[in-house]
């Protein structure tokens, strides 16, 4: 997908212009921490906005301009000392945006005996003021919550990288990424919901409302006649990346290969003549030859894209693909699936999905086979199996609530080895910490849609900050 919008990351520190002309050499300290922070904020894909130590009610004015003017995303406040809340207010009243408060102590703890040992007063009371992050933090809280500011807190050791605070701050910056990508995301849909599946149908404007982008409504007509332009060479060129990509299984016929990677070369133009970052499709494709066997061939086309960061979703699940989309955005992946059967002996969930699959995140090379029906839809043609990579799991749904709103809902557990149905889908074994029907209660509890994503590692604290950033409930199972 094309995006020229990089993430905007504001940071600024913050002191009290009384102190410099009394404590040499306190506000360069305290400049040089705030340069430390802003290289240990650097992050690729991320842009990031430092306007320095404001120390003054005049300079705090300015500020909240500058930042408005750079469009930033996100603030970080480093406090480095004492300072008045009206050095804080006017800077983020004006850029309008969530704020993180950075309360980094400089060191894990003063040198109380080297601190004592000093003889000059002055100059004690200086290096106090180096230590006194945590003053202020009340003072800016209380201003924030009566000025209806969103805010969170992130404390910690600024000169220790093995403390908890920078894994925290960086997931921050993750999520302000995820939530910036999705608020420049092109959607694409394509055909129409699976009749009679009412938990999946979505409200486009509300998808809109909350995480942004855009929404391209295609035809599969389009992609159709696409497919008929598509020349021979192009054809063996997409087979050749199917050998590289898939483990092909012998009984694989050679018209099945050619007819699915005729739809993945049009699949790819389709995807570049709209720059979509996602696909939702779902088709019956009867009535019309080209239409049924454009959809029937799609599946391998469609993984490939789903692997190079275009997640598709079949079944038109666009709450869905909205979830794999933040999955893969965090590099976790976002493979399509569903859970539909459970194993009390192994006290573990079973769950996959026909159609695309997100094979980067597979176990070992995906397997392409050919299927004589699709179970439930038209037509036949080849189909990939694979399990998620063992190991950290993480589940997540986007959810329509009663009152319209959505809601994130997310889990964490470990794929597992074990026997799986070998039948052209995607399907893994789940474990986690509670019992396999425990989890399936609480989930079904939220009333969530019956897929899912599933991404590899455990990033649920990723995405509780993402719905913090985006003002939506997050629920973990």
């Amino acid at each position: 997908m094309l995006n020229t919008f990089s993430l905007k990351i504001g940071l600024f520190g913050i002191g009290l212009d009384a102190y410099w002309p009394q404590f040499a050499g306190l506000k360069s300290r305290l400049e040089g921490y705030i340069d430390i922070v802003a290289k240990k904020l650097q992050y690729p894909g991320a842009a990031i906005i430092n306007i320095g130590l404001i120390d003054s009610p005049e300079k705090a004015m300015q500020a909240g301009h500058q930042f408005r003017q750079a469009d930033v995303d996100l603030i970080f406040l480093y406090v480095t000392t004492y300072a008045l809340s009206s050095t804080v207010l006017p800077v983020v009243q004006r850029a309008k945006v969530q704020v993180i408060i950075l309360n980094l102590s400089p060191e894990a703890a003063i040198d109380y005996a080297a601190f004592n040992a000093m003889t000059d007063r002055t100059a004690m009371t200086g290096e106090w003021l180096a230590y006194c992050s945590a003053c202020p933090v009340p003072e800016i809280a209380n201003v924030f919550n009566r000025a209806g500011i969103q805010f969170h807190q992130v404390i910690g050791v600024l000169n220790d990288d093995s403390d908890e605070c920078w894994p925290e701050i960086k997931e921050w910056i993750e999520a302000a990424l995820v939530k910036h990508t999705m608020a420049h995301n092109r959607l694409g849909v394509m055909g129409h919901y699976y009749s009679g599946m009412l938990d999946i149908y979505s409200d486009f404007t509300q998808q809109l409302v909350n995480f942004g982008g855009h929404i391209e409504i295609i035809e599969v007509d389009e992609l159709s006649a696409i497919r008929r332009t598509i020349s021979n060479e192009t054809v063996q060129q997409k087979i050749k990346a199917f050998h590289d990509h898939f483990d092909i299984q012998p009984d694989c016929p050679e018209e099945e290969l050619q007819r699915a990677a005729k739809t993945s070369a049009a699949l790819d133009e389709l995807v570049n003549k709209y720059q979509l970052g996602s696909l939702a499709y779902y088709y019956k494709g009867t009535g019309v030859n080209d239409n049924e066997d454009t959809v029937s061939s799609i599946i391998p086309g469609a993984s490939l894209l789903t692997a190079k960061h275009i997640p598709v979703a079949g079944e038109y699940e666009i709450k869905n693909v909205q979830a794999m989309k933040i999955m893969d955005i965090f590099n976790a992946g976002g493979s399509f699936t569903e859970y539909y059967a459970m194993d009390f002996k192994d006290d573990v969930v079973l769950m996959g999905h026909d159609g695309p699959g997100h094979i980067a995140i597979a176990e070992g090379k995906t397997k392409m086979r050919p299927l004589q029906v699709y179970h439930g839809k038209v037509g036949n043609g080849l189909s990939i199996e694979m399990s998620v990579k063992n190991g950290p799991v993480t589940l997540l749904s986007v959810v329509q609530k009663k009152d319209g709103t959505l809601m994130l809902l997310c889990a964490e557990g470990e794929s597992v080895s074990g026997p799986i149905l070998q039948i052209g889908n995607t399907n893994s074994r789940y474990k986690f910490s509670i019992s396999a029907r425990r989890f399936v209660n609480e989930w079904n509890a939220h009333g969530p849609a019956h897929h899912c994503a599933v991404g590899i590692g455990h990033i649920a604290g990723k995405i509780i900050k993402l719905g913090n950033l985006l003002g939506m409930q997050v629920v973990q199972i």
